[in-house]
Parts: structure tokens; C-alpha cells; sequence
């Protein structure tokens, strides 16, 4: 294996051109929405209150204080500024608190339901798909695991729905929502209690972002080992006489999943996506909960402020693929020949 210079910064400029893409993109699309975020607020203000004084005042303070006045290259150049050095401002529904502290009180409970939840998605999908491509798997086998796949091509809001209708509503095994139970509070705590409840609360969400993941992992899996069996090291392999189990796992699934590896950060974007839709289904307290807010109530800094993010979890996801790989695979080089 061997980097060149010039390979690394492609990688590193594809990493930032598509930040500033995406950071673009959700700094319009928020704008482009009807109506006025602040009028929006104090309109709410006067639904809860009955009447607010001053209201017009009000709109007009509050539209010079977050820069809602200035022109649309300004605040575009602003936002920008502010995203490097990971200054999200000022959220509108939740006055005075920073962008960045909604982030951080939220995004550990979603890192910890996506990572649980792509993580044995990946791994039972990968599994099941190369128990299907390979020839000595049981016939049994082979036909009970497509079985798996049923729910493959259920968008993961409708399983959240056809889980909390059977498991919560029905069978009353888990809770419909949240992300822990009443009376232990927002912060985490590492108590058996509370982490008990937490894993409780974690199933469900987790169920509906496995199993509608699982059949894609599993597809191209079958279609890696088939084509991985016909290879020469294969056939030498069982030549040689070596266990059945031995060359499934060391030579088969071993140099199949190789483009697995990669699908993962590619996928990023449609498991964050799925995921945002489960998050909102359960109202986990999660990044999905949060940008949900931020839709509902026009808030544009905090709906920036997360898609940020979302964007730059991702984008770095695919850059450190692109970096890893070729310590996975030795035969890949960056050298021209």
C-alpha cells in the first residue's frame, strides 16, 4: 500500500467541496419555506399567552438580532463563517440556548442507536448474504433465510409504526416513546437503572433501522461470495482439502465483504436519513427529534445547525473509508504505475 500526495488532497478537497455544498444546500432550503420564523414564534407566544404587547416591536427586535434583516449573501457568508468554527448560533424555538448545546445534549443518543443499530445490521446482513451465496450452506438454511428479507422493502418510519401497533400498543412489551423513563432525568447516568431503561427504550427504534437495513446488506453480499466461489484461491483452497468452515469464513467472507466496507459510509446517508424518520416515530431524544423541532417551528439556525452536522459525520465517514481501504485490501495502490 502506498499514498501519494496528490491522491490525499482529492480526497481531503472532495471532503470539503461537499460541506460547502451541503452547507449550501441547507441554507436555501430553509429560506424558501413560507412564512416568518420569528412572526411564527410570537404567534405561538400569543396562542399560549392570550396577548403579547408590542408584538410588531418584538418581530423587528428579533429579526436584527439573529440577522434576519441583512441581505441573503451576508447571512450566507455569515453561516459559513460560523459552521468552520462550529458557531451554529442561537436557536429561535429555544431562545437563549445555542445551537451547539441542543447538539450536544442530543447526538450521543443518537450515535449510540445508530452505531448499535448499523452495526448488527451490517453484520446480520453480511452474514445471512454469504450463508446465501454459498453452495455448502444447508438447503434448509437456504430457504429459511430469505425468510429474513421480508421486510427489506418496508421504509423504516412504516416498521416503527407496525412495531409500536404489535409491541407497545398490543403486546405492551416497550415503551411507545422517549428515550428513558419518567423521573430519571435527561443526563445520562451510568446506573444499572438507568441504562436499563435506556436499552428498554432503545429496542424498538433499533429494530425498525435493523431489519429495514439488513435485506441490502444481504443482497450484495450473496452476489460478492457467488462471484468470490468461482475465484482461483477458492477452488485451490478446497483442493487442499482445508475445513468447509475454514474456507467460508478465512477465504470467502474474508475478500467479499471488502466492498461491503465501503457501502457502509456510502450508506450513511440513507441510514442517517432512515434514522432521523425512527427518531421522530418514538420521540427518542436523538439528532431526528431535534430537526424535527427545528422543521415544525421554522427554526433556521437549528435546522442548519444539525444538517451541519449530519452532513460532516458523513462526508468524514467516506473520506476515512477512502484513507482505510487499502490497509483492509493490499493490493489496492495510489502509486501510478
Amino acid at each position: 500500500m502506498s499514498f501519494t500526495l496528490k491522491y490525499i488532497l482529492q480526497r481531503v478537497g472532495m471532503f470539503f467541496l461537499t460541506v460547502w455544498l451541503g452547507a449550501t444546500v441547507i441554507f436555501i432550503i430553509p429560506r424558501l419555506a413560507p412564512g416568518d420564523p420569528v412572526a411564527a414564534m410570537i404567534t405561538q407566544l400569543q396562542s399560549q399567552a392570550g396577548r403579547v404587547e408590542n408584538s410588531a416591536e418584538m418581530i423587528a427586535a428579533w429579526r436584527a438580532r439573529f440577522g434576519l434583516d441583512d441581505p441573503m449573501p451576508i447571512q450566507y457568508l455569515r453561516f459559513l463563517w460560523n459552521s468552520l468554527r462550529f458557531e451554529l448560533g442561537y436557536s429561535l424555538r429555544f431562545f437563549p440556548t445555542t445551537v451547539e448545546e441542543l447538539i450536544a445534549r442530543n447526538m450521543p443518543w443518537t450515535i449510540r442507536l445508530l452505531v448499535v443499530a448499523t452495526f448488527v445490521s451490517v453484520l446480520g446482513g453480511n452474514a445471512i448474504g454469504a450463508l446465501m451465496g454459498w453452495r455448502h450452506t444447508p438447503k434448509l438454511v437456504q430457504n429459511l433465510l430469505p425468510l429474513a428479507l421480508t421486510f427489506s422493502s418496508v421504509p423504516p418510519f412504516m416498521m416503527a409504526l407496525g412495531l409500536i401497533y404489535v409491541f407497545a400498543f398490543g403486546l405492551d412489551w416497550f415503551p411507545v416513546s422517549q428515550g428513558i423513563g419518567r423521573g430519571l432525568g435527561t443526563d445520562w447516568q451510568w446506573t444499572w437503572e438507568y441504562v436499563k431503561s435506556a436499552i428498554h427504550h432503545a429496542v424498538l427504534p433499533m429494530l425498525a433501522i435493523f431489519v429495514t437495513g439488513m435485506g441490502g446488506w444481504a443482497l450484495g453480499m450473496r452476489g460478492m461470495m457467488i462471484t468470490t466461489e468461482g475465484e482461483d484461491y477458492m477452488i485451490l483452497a478446497q483442493a487442499k482439502g482445508l475445513r468447509p468452515g475454514r474456507v467460508f469464513w478465512r477465504y470467502g467472507v474474508r475478500n467479499a465483504i471488502l466492498p461491503q466496507f465501503t457501502a457502509v459510509a456510502l450508506s450513511m446517508g440513507w441510514i442517517v436519513s432512515g434514522q432521523i424518520l425512527v427518531e421522530h416515530m418514538f420521540a427518542y431524544p436523538g439528532m431526528g427529534t431535534l430537526l424535527n423541532v427545528g422543521i415544525m417551528n421554522g427554526d433556521y439556525t437549528l435546522i442548519q445547525g444539525v444538517s451541519f452536522i449530519l452532513i460532516m459525520a458523513t462526508a468524514l465517514a467516506v473520506l476515512l473509508v477512502d484513507l482505510i481501504y487499502p490497509l483492509l485490501d493490499p493490493r489496492i495502490t495510489y502509486q501510478r504505475s
